[in-house]
């Protein structure tokens, strides 16, 4: 997982959306995932049903799953494909840590910025105007963040089907929500480098590297050291039981303490679906803790210390430990790898170890209706998202078979 700053953020940065920039980058871009990730081939399916939305007039919300850094680099390119560029919702932090031009490319793409742990009204606003109003697509990433299952959605956040919502209850027009997947194949067998990264991590942790065991076996013995160093440093001992059990249970047991700590209210559900809400509520509580502190050094570094708990659990939730060990394929296991040298050496993307291609597959687009039905009208819109794009996942797996 990436380490990004977490505070109020300093402004908010508006889309400048110009599609003749967006179309002169178009050959940048791609040279950028052909040099930088070795994504030498994008193949892009169901573009026809982007393409009857927009003649249609229909306000066109994507949600695609984030599963690898720069995907949305190939997400402009199935724009391209489209025929119409995408406004993109993005991180603020993405705007904070990039440069005077990098902020400036990001916005003539039709990026703006969104502050994720809180409720960000005029990021929300914005959202509602591109779909009510606007001749481009708006493309919103609903996992959040990117944790590298390329098989898997994590839980979607409330956000994208909220905006859609009620942008089709405001008008004028008809809005529709189009499921999208985006999926990374190896075509060059990546092996003998992930063997050398395997080799690096035992290292790091003063292992003698484990050369004689399948690649698989390597990672999941790693995965309970570490495990079992994290446990010992929570929890005071390791514990039994599986990776899967072992990882909730030391994840909800850092949460109850600091919602105990911080007055927040402790969750009756246990489960990892609600651990990213949680961490969430408990960010915008320490954030504003921090601000509020002052100059009192020793009391900020106590709660940066709560921070990087919750960083901690951020890491935990998005290793799910039965993911390898239910098909091990040489990308679910390059997948985790990767997570594991970002983590356990800090570093903001891990290395590209083969060529790689992407298929992006766009689904149906499914009308929003006007009126919500319930309460739990936006929960049962995002659940039902999240499914739709599981399924077209699932449905990318199965023609690699």
């Amino acid at each position: 997982m990436n380490r990004q700053p977490y505070q109020t953020p300093p402004q908010w940065w508006a889309p400048q959306m110009n599609p003749f920039l967006v179309r002169l980058f178009r050959r940048r871009i791609n040279r950028t995932l052909t040099y930088s990730q070795k994504i030498t081939n994008i193949d892009v399916q169901g573009v026809e049903h982007v393409q009857r939305a927009i003649e249609e007039g229909a306000g066109i919300l994507v949600t695609p799953n984030h599963s690898f850094h720069y995907d949305s680099y190939v997400l402009i390119e199935a724009a391209h494909r489209v025929g119409r560029p995408f406004h993109f919702m993005t991180a603020w932090q993405v705007f904070q840590m990039s440069t005077t031009y990098e902020r400036w490319v990001l916005q003539v793409h039709g990026c703006f910025s969104i502050n994720r742990e809180a409720n960000d009204l005029q990021a929300f606003k914005q959202g509602v105007e591109i779909l009510r109003e606007s001749e481009h697509p708006l493309a919103i990433f609903p996992e959040g963040d990117i944790y590298h299952h390329n098989d898997r959605v994590k839980p979607f956040r409330d956000g994208a089907a909220a905006i859609a919502m009620s942008a089709a209850k405001k008008g004028p027009r008809k809005i529709v929500v189009v499921p999208c997947a985006l999926k990374a194949l190896y075509v060059q067998d990546p092996r003998p480098e992930l063997e050398a990264l395997m080799t690096r991590l035992e290292e790091e942790i003063h292992w003698r590297p484990r050369q004689g065991l399948p690649l698989n076996d390597r990672l999941y013995k790693f995965a309970a050291a570490m495990l079992a160093l994290k446990e010992i440093e929570y929890l005071g001992r390791p514990y039994g039981g599986s990776v899967v059990d072992r990882s909730n249970r030391l994840a909800v047991s850092v949460l109850e303490r600091l919602e105990k700590k911080h007055g927040v209210a402790p969750q009756v559900a246990t489960d990892q679906s609600m651990i990213s809400e949680r961490v969430k509520e408990l960010r915008r509580v320490v954030i504003k803790a921090i601000e509020q502190e002052g100059p009192s050094t020793a009391g900020r570094e106590r709660l940066r210390d709560d921070m990087d708990d919750l960083f901690f659990v951020i890491q935990l939730f998005s290793y799910p430990g039965d993911y390898v060990a239910e098909r091990p394929t040489i990308e679910r296991i390059a997948e985790t790898l990767d997570k594991f040298e970002e983590d356990l050496f800090k570093l903001d993307c891990p290395g590209i170890r083969g060529e790689r291609r992407v298929t992006v597959r766009f689904g149906e687009p499914i009308v929003v209706p006007a009126e919500r039905s319930g309460r739990d009208a936006v929960a049962q819109w995002t659940d039902m998202l999240e499914t739709k794009v599981q399924e077209l996942l699932d449905g990318l797996n199965a023609n690699n078979q």
